[in-house]
């Protein structure tokens, strides 16, 4: 075979050290996230509380994604991530100090969660806009196969975290953690890539504009050509709905194991341990074996209704059938999630890549913050198994509509060779 024919490797250099940064930081974040979500649930002992701090994580993350995105379409993304890497390391270690005092205040933690919130809501941006720029050519599927297997393999930290939570509490967890932000971020500043987008924005830049009217031009601007793009736009409605039912399950799912279940958080973890066993299984199948490009707006339509109905009715199934159910969830969750991003990506220009990827967070994550406030106050009047039902049952309804009702605008971008 000529070498002009080979396909070229997708483990360069800086896809490795990405990959590395990103092993390193997901898993002590998932380790300490679980952990808050557990001090929060023991300490206020109330569902309303646990939404709140859900929802001070949230709130920035609905905000910033449209700012961060146009700045970072005009600026290293690069250093942008690990900056706010040694950050988050510096914030963690801090909290960590005072949580070893045996202090504790409510809205200080509240107001932490908000500070991490604008981190990772500007992190994400950056991250999701470069790392496609460190994938080698026809590897989409291949590469956000790993990150989808790195997502899953992420959550054996939960349980995890949990023993050690019970075990020595979240203060060590919360060092922990620093201490992966600090070694992700040493490794990140070794990434090489030119980022060549920067230099070609120059030449649309306005002659005499300062940076925050730039800015205001270049959201608009993402703007307009995400409302132009029918099938992106669908694409982005439907993810909005389907984080907002996100939202609502996941505000309800953990309290309503606890609160039904003797530890209850092992149970929740059993079941949903399925879903990360069925994620590792398909995103190592997604790694060695492509979707055919002309099945996967079918085979993602299909999968949007089918765990959209799984996780309408699988609380009111014994625990056995909860995992066969989230297994399958798992595996099918994975194959849409490696579909859409793979293609949304490579369809994307460069230089546009921060702007819809930025304008894509905002909107899922208002999605996510209103499903939060939903859940919270439905689950005072509400039994949570219904709430999560009639959510589902909504998601798999609107996958008809919007993502069945487009099917020629998003299937020319699902079903596009890379």
């Amino acid at each position: 075979m000529k070498m002009e024919n080979m396909k070229p490797s997708l483990w360069t250099r800086d896809f490795t050290i990405i990959t590395a940064g990103t092993v390193v930081s997901m898993f002590g974040n998932a380790m300490a996230d679980f952990a808050m979500s557990l001090m929060v649930l023991d300490i206020s002992k109330s569902t309303m509380l646990y939404a709140v701090y859900l929802a001070m994580y949230t709130i920035p993350q609905i905000i910033m994604p449209i700012f961060s995105g146009a700045i970072l379409d005009r600026y290293s993304r690069k250093k942008t991530i690990y900056t706010l890497d040694f950050i988050s390391a510096g914030l963690y270690l801090v909290m960590a100090w005072a949580l070893s005092t045996g202090w504790f205040s409510f809205p200080v933690f509240a107001l932490f969660c908000f500070v991490l919130g604008c981190i990772i809501s500007m992190y994400m941006v950056a991250y999701d806009s470069l790392y496609p720029l460190l994938i080698t050519e026809g590897n989409y599927q291949k590469a956000y196969s790993i990150q989808s297997i790195l997502d899953t393999v992420s959550m054996v930290m939960v349980p995890v975290a949990a023993f050690l939570y019970k075990g020595i509490g979240i203060a060590p967890l919360m060092a922990a953690n620093a201490v992966c932000f600090f070694i992700a971020a040493v490794m990140e500043t070794q990434i090489r890539n030119e980022e060549k987008y920067i230099e070609n924005q120059k030449a649309t830049a306005l002659e005499g504009a300062g940076k925050g009217r730039q800015m205001l031009v270049d959201i608009k601007e993402g703007l307009r050509y995400l409302a132009g793009e029918r099938g992106l736009l669908a694409v982005t409605v439907y993810f909005a709905v389907l984080f907002t039912m996100g939202g609502i399950e996941n505000v309800i799912t953990l309290p309503y194991f606890k609160n039904n279940f003797a530890n209850g958080e092992y149970i929740y973890m059993l079941v949903w341990g399925c879903a990360v066993v069925g994620r590792s299984i398909g995103g190592g199948i997604h790694y060695k074996t492509k979707v055919p490009a002309a099945k996967r707006y079918s085979l993602a339509l299909i999968l949007y209704v089918f765990n959209s109905l799984a996780e309408a009715f699988y609380l009111f199934c014994k625990v056995p059938v909860m995992m066969v159910l989230c297994f399958l969830v798992g595996i099918g969750g994975v194959t849409t999630y490696t579909i859409r991003i793979s293609a949304m990506q490579s369809y994307v220009p460069d230089e546009k890549k921060g702007r819809v990827t930025g304008a894509f967070n905002m909107l899922v994550m208002l999605g996510a913050f209103l499903g939060e406030a939903i859940g919270g106050l439905a689950s005072e009047f509400i039994g949570e198994r219904m709430i999560i039902m009639i959510a589902m049952l909504i998601q798999a309804v609107l996958a008809v509509i919007i993502i069945g009702g487009n099917r020629e605008p998003i299937s020319a971008i699902y079903n596009r060779e890379e």
